[in-house]
């Protein structure tokens, strides 16, 4: 299993996006739990949560909470996960569109930054990111309430997502070296935050990806996958596969965290790592 330093802390670049187990259309609470056993079992040391992942009008915090059952009721060694969840969002439906309503008031923040510890069982967070930001709340003083969580031992280390560089810029201002990780979507279909991973690097802060595998929730054009169809067909692997190691090969800095419904698909996402791609494949894929 591939692994990397995201800050402090040594884990695999391939991490397991938690979120698919506990929003609307999850396959329940036991698929949940066998899933993340799971990856977990095949060597998996990154689990990505947050307080938002539940079902609208249902029960909040359910994805973390799921994360710490599973990780209680796991036989490895629990030491060696590297745990990270967000806040600042929240869930609601818009009719029958469920939809992430924002909340980044300072004095909201810290509440649901106790709570997450709570529900992961923990008395400090590996790693607690900024989730979104809240228009009608100044940024910085939203990232001020991320940096009164790490300074009161909530969380050790902080990140932010779904940032631009400006963003990023004022979360360093406040955080200094307790930032260590930016968490935006990449993929072949969502090529926007190209410049923000460019900057960790030159930052030398993790970017790790969210949906990198264009994810479920919007459409896309399904095109743009066909060259990595036709390498996954050389390699004699899935299409997946060769997206998430194209991904990693952008720099040591690159994590990703595919998400999963059940265990053969997080299964078959952890052996990115191991593939090897050639230039050949990499002038076909860009």
């Amino acid at each position: 299993m591939l692994h990397r330093n995201l800050g402090p802390f040594d884990t695999t670049a391939i991490g397991h996006g938690e979120m698919p187990l506990t929003i609307e259309n999850n396959r329940g609470h036991e698929v949940g739990i066998e899933t993340l056993h799971a990856s977990l079992d095949a060597g998996c040391r990154h689990i990505d949560t947050a307080w938002a992942y539940y079902t609208p009008g249902e029960e909040e915090q359910t994805g973390e909470k799921l994360v710490r059952e599973a990780l209680e009721t796991w036989n490895g060694p629990r030491d060696e996960v590297l745990v990270a969840t967000k806040i600042g969002l929240r869930r609601a439906w818009d009719g029958d569109k469920p939809v992430w309503p924002r909340d980044g008031k300072p004095e909201h923040l810290i509440r649901y930054g106790k709570e997450s510890a709570m529900a992961l069982g923990v008395d400090t967070i590996d790693l607690l990111y900024m989730h979104r930001h809240d228009p009608e709340v100044p940024y910085n003083e939203s990232i001020e309430a991320i940096k009164q969580l790490v300074d009161e031992g909530v969380a050790q280390y902080a990140g932010v997502s779904n940032v631009t560089i400006e963003q990023l810029d004022i979360a360093r201002g406040i955080l200094g070296d307790k930032l260590i990780a930016v968490q935006n979507q990449y993929s072949p279909v969502h090529l926007d935050t190209q410049d923000t991973l460019d900057y960790c690097a030159k930052l030398g802060l993790a970017f790790v990806c969210w949906s990198p595998l264009g994810g479920y929730r919007h459409p896309y054009d399904e095109h743009k996958f066909d060259p990595f169809r036709e390498v996954a067909a050389k390699h004699g692997v899935s299409y997946q596969q060769v997206v998430l190691a194209w991904e990693l090969a952008k720099g040591d800095h690159m994590f990703v965290i595919p998400g999963a419904h059940r265990p053969e698909t997080i299964l078959d996402s952890l052996k990115a790592g191991e593939l090897e791609l050639d230039d050949e494949d990499f002038a076909k894929l860009g």
